[in-house]
């Protein structure tokens, strides 16, 4: 649609299933931009990130309500995950939590 603006700005958390800390340090920078790839195929911006040993926050900034949110954080997700797994970054299976949280922000707040 012509003359449309749109400004969303959602903060995304999400957990490593149990809170176990598997993200370690020398494994954080890698998985930042795996994701960062995740998002910026997605034609959306990420504008923070910050992997903790047992969770994660993402700052992204919305162009389009032609998707759905749940549908990113599927993706981030599971190709992340697959990512984990795929690099053996230690014994067992790598997954998140069931659910995330949003958090909605004005543009003043960021």
């Amino acid at each position: 649609m012509a003359n449309t603006y749109i400004q969303i700005y959602i903060q995304f958390i999400f957990a490593v299933q149990g809170r176990q800390n598997l993200i370690h340090t020398s494994k954080r920078e890698d998985l930042q931009k795996y994701i960062s790839g995740i998002i910026k195929n997605s034609n959306q911006k990420l504008l923070a990130i910050h992997a903790n040993p047992d969770h994660i926050h993402l700052l992204v900034g919305f162009n389009s309500l032609n998707f759905k949110i749940s549908d990113l954080v599927r993706d981030i997700k599971a190709n992340s995950s697959r990512f984990i797994n795929d690099g053996k970054w230690f014994n067992g299976k790598f997954n998140w939590q069931e659910g995330y949280g949003a958090f909605s922000y004005s543009k003043s707040q960021i």
